[in-house]
């Protein structure tokens, strides 16, 4: 039987990603864990989180094991990271008066408000940009956090994207953006104001700043697809 492991690094989400796997495939066992040796040996690793980063790195940082175990895994088998497991893929991020991550993907995550777009530009009730008006069509500025349905543009015909229309709409919640330096590690981008990376990858990996698992179909189809993707790219 297949493996899926979610790697438990003190933020919330767990639950809702777990059972969001188990809906799409009757034919692996799902666990939540932050024992080293379970995620060293899973077929398939997720680094979700809901919260805050700084919370995801004490606890991967206060448990060399566990830490060792991620690491490896970064580098071997498929791995899908959700809204903070995306995040910490970079090389840095602005939150908690600035963290240090990973490193495996190349640029930084920055809070909204400190894009100029954020002073000047507004979102409609149906999701579009227009300038000038904030979610409720009057002038001023976006709310943040970023939070509800917004389009996704594929930029990289991935296979995690199989099924998935260009535009597809997914659920988003969060503050903080990830700005990338590499255009090939971009596979999605969308815009709440300024266009950030959306989805991102390199090699085994893909990580979503959108939730698939709150996204209903398109965001299972996503979760289906990684079941079924074999690590390469």
């Amino acid at each position: 039987m297949t493996r899926i492991v979610i790697a438990d690094l003190g933020t919330g989400n767990l639950r809702s990603v777990s059972k969001a796997l188990a809906c799409v495939s009757s034919d692996t066992e799902v666990s939540i864990t932050a024992q080293a040796d379970a995620i060293e040996s899973a077929d398939y690793l997720v680094l979700p989180g809901q919260g805050a980063i700084g919370t995801w790195f004490n606890q991967l940082n206060s448990n060399i094991a566990l830490k060792t175990a991620v690491s490896k895994r970064l580098n071997d088998g498929p791995v899908l990271g959700i809204c903070l497991g995306l995040e910490a893929l970079y090389d840095h991020s602005e939150e908690n008066g600035g963290t240090q991550a990973l490193g495996i993907l190349s640029g930084r995550v920055k809070h909204f408000s400190t894009h100029p777009k954020h002073q000047i530009e507004g979102q409609t009730n149906d999701g579009q940009t227009n300038e000038g008006q904030t979610n409720e069509g009057k002038a001023g500025r976006l709310k943040i956090p970023h939070m509800g349905w917004n389009q996704v543009n594929k930029c990289v015909d991935h296979p995690l994207w199989h099924g998935i229309d260009d535009n597809e709409r997914f659920y988003f919640v969060h503050s903080y953006y990830v700005e990338s330096d590499i255009k090939n590690q971009v596979m999605g981008e969308c815009r709440y104001g300024n266009r950030f990376t959306a989805a991102a990858g390199s090699r085994n990996i893909f990580a979503t700043q959108f939730h698939p698992e709150k996204s209903q179909h398109a965001g299972l189809q996503m979760l289906k697809n990684f079941i079924n993707w074999n690590g390469s790219f």
